[in-house]
């Protein structure tokens, strides 16, 4: 039996001729054939949760490089109050949220896998690539967009050599080469850099607050000139909360780290004797992470937002002006002198730059957990290089389209971050109504209601978002498709299980070869396979001395790609018959006749009846439906897996 298996799995990964060292390198860590839905975990080392913090940190911290001059522009005077919403949303809703998506989906899927649960079938794919067209979107222009920022940032500086000025477009693709470069050589070098920008990141920022504070504090003219702001704009502070409640969406970049925190879960480290299914340690060290980042985070976030309320003129804040798109900048530079504003600077350019990794991570852990699972893409996107240099071409592409400029690219970040923060909230809020926990379900219901209502407020303000979203999604539904034909005839089972009665079946007789006739199973009972093996025994002459085996196989899940085949045997009035349920019946077919081959050793037989009908209508069924004209799709599925002609087992259709 384990022979069996053995010889299977290589049917499975047939030998291939030698490959060039370029070629091992490309595809180091290729895992050709999955063992399960979370075979890409193993394949990175794990990480104490405070380094992947980091890691998910580039893209979470770096937005205090433009987050307080956003909120400044948008909500001007009351930028502190709507920067105050913001951080109780962040810890009194997205938290507990992504602490439960953390808890229900351990293995990286996010909240893609939850809602993905919810449909079966094909319509659960395509809810899952339009998903995934979302995270493309929200993780590639996070790796656009922050390299654009650093790019402004190094050009913005003082000591900048002025022959940068005017070419913004290829620094940017410089900057997202380097990121990519890091990629190619591995994840713990990604998560070493990680560490050392965010500690001297958080650091710089924790000076430059201090001295902003101290100056708030020796001089109160600026807290006093801030209240008279306020109170001359507005009546009360009701108008003032009305006024931050209308600008909150565009403060809602400041929650952009939180995705990617549960989507690189694979790489925390969990404890010793954690269940894999269910690992418990990592879930705690995950929760950890995201509590610590959200704290940092909120007290850094409402800290520079009264600061450069208070300390920089609104003018500055404003395109052309002096603190756009980089309000703390200003106030290093300010505050501290250009010697260390240009540490800051430096700094600063690092952590932006290296945003993009906590979000080329995400792609790199997501993109093969389902798309070659589903068919939807090939077996080689499972390595993580070629799949770097693929994003690292669309993102040139990107820049090159956008011009590497921020403002243009904001909006279809913002769209691309709010779907998947509202698809989460969606998920934990129908989780929380079926496990009938009314109170998280009305909270979380009223967190889903303010990121609906946040996600339609940017689309309409910035329709390019869902537009570029659109593309992504078309492209990758288009591109998944065309994988899925591409690779129809491929051997899609993982392996096949035979339960004992199957076994005794083949054991029985097997001495002169197994000789099996497809049956599509109507009543079931005696006559119907009488009638069967006597209308084939003549069609095909098989000698009556020769016994036979009859195999059904029943359609589950026709969206679903490979699977485990598992073989049940029956006895129907002295008739022995296999039964097995399987995505596709030629795929099943052909791989257990290759496993029966193995099991005993001699070459196994397979009887059809020709399919009467129009054989494109046969090619659709089969594509979409799992069945259509069998016996041609098993010649060609076993003519693929074993090129041997004399091992191939044989396809016998009557005429």
């Amino acid at each position: 039996m384990n022979e069996a298996h053995e010889n299977l799995a290589h049917q499975l990964s047939p030998a291939k001729p030698p490959v060039s060292p370029l070629t091992r390198w490309m595809m180091a860590g290729h895992t050709p054939k999955p063992a399960g839905p979370h075979e890409a975990e193993h394949q990175h080392p794990s990480h104490p949760w405070w380094k992947v913090m980091c890691l998910t940190g580039v893209d979470y911290f770096s937005t205090l490089g433009y987050q307080p001059g956003i909120a400044a522009l948008a909500a001007g005077a009351v930028s502190p109050i709507a920067t105050l919403i913001l951080v109780l949303l962040t810890l009194f809703g997205a938290l507990p949220m992504y602490r439960r998506v953390a808890e229900a989906s351990p293995h990286g899927d996010g909240s893609i896998s939850m809602l993905s649960n919810l449909l079966a079938g094909w319509k659960g794919k395509l809810f899952v690539l339009c998903l995934i067209g979302f995270v493309a979107t929200g993780f590639i222009i996070t790796i656009t967009l922050s390299a654009a920022d650093a790019t402004a940032h190094l050009l913005e500086n003082p000591f900048a050599p002025h022959w940068l000025h005017g070419h913004e477009v290829g620094v940017t693709i410089f900057l997202i080469s380097l990121l990519g470069a890091v990629f190619l050589k591995g994840f713990n070098e990604a998560i070493g850099i990680a560490v050392f920008v965010v500690i001297a990141y958080i650091s710089l920022n924790l000076v430059v607050l201090g001295s902003a504070l101290d100056k708030l504090i020796h001089h109160p003219e600026f807290l006093q000139n801030w209240k008279t702001t306020l109170s001359g704009e507005f009546s009360g502070l009701g108008a003032m909360l009305l006024r931050s409640l209308a600008v909150f969406p565009a403060l809602a970049l400041g929650l952009s780290g939180f995705e990617t925190g549960v989507v690189v879960m694979p790489l925390v480290k969990g404890e010793p004797g954690d269940d894999p299914e269910k690992p418990q340690g990592r879930i705690r060290n995950t929760s950890k992470l995201l509590t610590t980042a959200a704290l940092m985070m909120s007290v850094l976030l409402i800290a520079s937002s009264i600061v450069t309320t208070m300390l920089i003129p609104a003018g500055e804040f404003k395109p052309g002006g002096e603190a756009n798109g980089r309000a703390l900048a200003y106030l290093a530079h300010d505050l501290r002198g250009d010697g260390f504003g240009t540490v800051y600077d430096v700094v600063t350019i690092a952590i932006l730059w290296f945003a993009g990794a906590s979000a080329l991570a995400g792609l790199l852990n997501i993109v093969p957990r389902y798309l070659p699972r589903y068919g939807m893409a090939p077996e080689w996107t499972r390595a993580n290089r070629p799949l770097v240099l693929i994003f690292t071409a669309i993102c040139f592409l990107v820049t090159v389209l956008f011009k590497a400029d921020v403002e243009d690219q904001a909006g279809a970040y913002a769209t691309g971050v709010l779907a998947l923060m509202t698809s989460a909230t969606v998920a934990v809020t129908i989780a929380a109504k079926r496990n009938g926990q009314r109170g998280a379900f009305i909270g979380f219901g009223f967190v889903t209601l303010v990121f609906i209502y946040t996600t339609v407020v940017t689309i309409a303000k910035q329709p390019e978002g869902i537009k570029i979203a659109g593309f992504f999604i078309g492209a990758i539904v288009v591109v998944s498709f065309l994988s899925r034909i591409s690779r129809t005839t491929e051997l899609r089972v993982e392996r096949v299980e035979l339960d004992e009665a199957a076994q005794s079946f083949v054991e029985a007789v097997g001495q002169r070869g197994v000789r099996v006739i497809a049956n599509k199973r109507q009543a079931g009972d005696a006559r119907e396979y009488a009638v069967k093996e006597d209308k084939q025994r003549e069609d095909s002459h098989i000698p009556a001395s020769y016994p036979i085996l009859f195999l059904e196989v029943e359609v589950t899940d026709a969206s679903e790609f490979s699977s485990v085949l598992q073989v049940k045997g029956v006895e129907v009035d002295g008739y022995r018959v296999l039964r097995a349920q399987s995505s596709t019946v030629p795929n099943a077919i052909a791989a257990l006749m290759l496993h029966l081959r193995d099991m005993t050793g001699k070459r196994s037989h397979a009887y059809f009846n020709w399919s009467e009908g129009n054989p494109v209508v046969f090619m659709l069924r089969y594509l979409l439906f799992g069945e259509g004209d069998t016996a041609p799709v098993t010649r060609e599925v076993l003519r693929k897996a074993e090129p041997d002609t004399e091992r191939r087992p044989m396809i016998h259709v009557d005429g």
